[in-house]
């Protein structure tokens, strides 16, 4: 849902229907978090249950040629670099799940900073703004696939006597991420 209100906005602001463009955008910011908690939420709960399993699979670390955004391609160079110097696998499994949760709650900052100011129609540069929208969203999707590649094989890995204690923590609600609230731009009381 999220990929389709983003989606959608950026159809309508091609068409010019920029009021419509704006409201959507909004629309995709509420997606974006409830997307990103959820995906936090089970990196989270894979690192939990990862700590009682005794034999972990191995991960590949992030590519940086597979973000598009500066906050993702960072985050793939450090786990790039950290993955070499880590010696045990194990250590390498929980620091990508780290650095995937990461990831994801700042590109959501990010999100929600970029798309309220198109919303509240004070983007500086609206068209560098969209533009931004759309890689993050683009990173998010390829963290989704990451962390998606790592439940499938954890859930090999998993013990049968743990799935079930898996299952539940996985089925919990997740904790919403925390977006500190922008500052509104204040008009001037002096005259022009």
């Amino acid at each position: 849902m999220m990929s389709v209100a983003l989606d959608d906005a950026l159809s309508l602001r091609a068409r010019a229907e920029l009021v419509c463009a704006r409201q959507q955008v909004s629309i995709a910011t509420d997606l974006v978090s409830r997307f990103s908690g959820t995906l936090v939420a089970a990196c989270h709960s894979i690192a939990d249950q990862g700590r009682h399993v005794p034999d972990l699979p191995t991960v590949e670390p992030l590519h940086e040629e597979f973000f598009r955004g500066e906050t993702a391609q960072s985050a793939a160079s450090w786990n790039g670099l950290l993955h070499h110097v880590l010696f045990s696998e194990r250590a390498r499994f929980f620091h990508k799940l780290r650095i995937l949760a990461h990831t994801i709650e700042q590109l959501c900052r990010e999100f929600h900073q970029a798309a309220g100011e198109i919303s509240d129609g004070v983007a500086v540069q609206p068209g560098a703004s969209w533009t931004f929208l759309d890689a993050i969203h683009y990173d998010l999707n390829t963290c989704l696939r990451e962390a998606e590649v790592v439940l499938k094989s954890f859930l090999r890995a998993l013990p049968s006597e743990q799935l079930a204690g898996f299952a539940v923590e996985m089925g919990k609600a997740p904790v919403p991420i925390r977006v500190r609230a922008r500052a509104r731009p204040r008009l001037s009381r002096a005259s022009a």
